[in-house]
């Protein structure tokens, strides 16, 4: 999709008007083209027919579908199954869900992917898959790939019954167990990508994706949700959510995990080289252009889309093109990996710069948000006069900055 903006000019005393074409956003992944960088993960949103075709129609260039698994496949789902984080007034920062993989089996979940083909055809339909056997794994490809699949995602970060080291756990925690399964995969997919969503919850994320690309995964998604308790109410002490009294672990998405997404990200896309679609917080254009920036070549969103609904797709190809157009790159996919060579070892940082702090008294409302976190958390190095006009040592200060956190201008 390119996007286009009106200019009006003045030529010879009358006005001309012409489209002038901002950058192209279609990307392509693992083979695959998106019309623009921006895929619905897999979700709530995505184990619904009527929910898929509304996100499509608003413009979403591809969606996972919810994982599924094969008939017969027990799914027991607990309600309420949703809880929130939110900090200093801002709602929904991370969102706590103990939902589990869709309750539609492979039946019902190859008849949408026949009619999402069939009614449009120009986006990309993605079926998420679990199994618990070799056979149940390499079913569910070729039953998704008949049913006309794009392409295939594993949900390695689920727990998978009795495959891998410890019963119950994530397979993505099992070097060897990865590899074996995505290479079970990749064996009954005869025409289809295969991506393998990894859990970053492991030593050495990067081990685990290079032994799922050693058994033929054309890409990685990375990755998914953290583990988390979500908060306690302090009345009951039962933490959220709240199930007929009891609780449990929640996976955390939202905003609050991006940082664990972008380094997570940035880690594979450096160490391996292997496509990666990116998904984990975000929520804004920027958000997206970050992902990209550190080797996504495409974003997955989940929680932005289920709190702010699926027009966010326009802000998100109007934000992009924008930018774009800016900073004078013709298409999206000159973002990917644009960040990587900034990133180094700590012992490769530049020493030796002599940083200081300045405070623009015209700008200071003083309000002494510097001075106490500097006195209490930096180097003392901030202080008041008697007019509450703040003034910095050059002798403390180092230049760590944090009070150029805290200020609120």
């Amino acid at each position: 999709t390119t996007t286009t903006t009106t200019t009006t000019t003045t030529m010879g005393g009358g006005r001309e008007v012409y489209q002038r074409p901002k950058a192209d956003l279609a990307v392509t992944f693992c083979g695959v083209k998106f019309r623009n960088p921006f895929v619905l993960a897999a979700a709530p949103p995505t184990d619904d027919l009527a929910m898929l075709r509304d996100a499509f129609r608003a413009g979403w260039a591809g969606a996972v579908l919810k994982t599924t698994s094969m008939e017969g496949t027990p799914v027991s789902l607990a309600y309420q199954m949703m809880s929130s984080l939110d900090v200093d007034g801002r709602r929904v920062v991370g969102l706590g869900n103990i939902d589990l993989i869709s309750e539609h089996h492979v039946d019902v979940v190859e008849e949408r992917v026949e009619i999402l083909k069939r009614e449009f055809p120009d986006r990309v339909v993605i079926a998420s898959i679990m199994g618990a056997t070799k056979h149940d794994w390499q079913s569910l490809v070729h039953r998704l790939e008949a049913a006309g699949a794009d392409m295939i995602e594993c949900s390695f970060s689920c727990p998978q019954g009795t495959l891998g080291r410890r019963a119950g756990g994530m397979l993505g925690q099992d070097v060897e167990a990865s590899k074996k399964v995505a290479g079970w995969v990749k064996e009954a997919a005869r025409r289809i990508p295969v991506v393998i969503k990894l859990t970053p919850m492991v030593a050495d994320i990067v081990e685990v994706a290079q032994a799922v690309r050693d058994a033929g995964a054309d890409g990685i998604c990375a990755s998914n949700t953290i583990p988390a308790l979500m908060g306690i109410d302090l009345g009951t002490f039962i933490p959220y959510p709240q199930v007929g009294g009891k609780s449990t672990y929640s996976g955390m998405s939202g905003p609050a995990i991006k940082p664990l997404t972008l380094r997570t990200i940035a880690e594979i896309a450096r160490r391996t080289g292997a496509p990666i679609t990116g998904t984990g917080g975000p929520v804004t254009w920027r958000d997206a252009v970050e992902l990209m920036a550190v080797g996504a070549r495409n974003v997955q969103f989940c929680t932005a889309g289920m709190h702010h609904g699926f027009d966010l797709i326009d802000e998100l190809t109007e934000g992009m093109g924008d930018y774009l157009d800016r900073v004078g790159l013709r298409t999206a996919a000159e973002l990917v990996g644009r960040a990587l060579p900034h990133i180094v070892g700590h012992d490769e940082l530049p020493r030796g710069a002599k940083v200081r702090s300045r405070i623009d008294l015209d700008l200071c409302v003083r309000c002494g948000a510097c001075v106490i976190a500097c006195r209490d958390g930096g180097h003392r190095a901030i202080a008041a006069g008697d007019d509450r006009t703040l003034v910095v040592s050059d002798e403390a200060c180092v230049g760590c900055g944090l009070c150029r956190l805290v200020c609120p201008v």
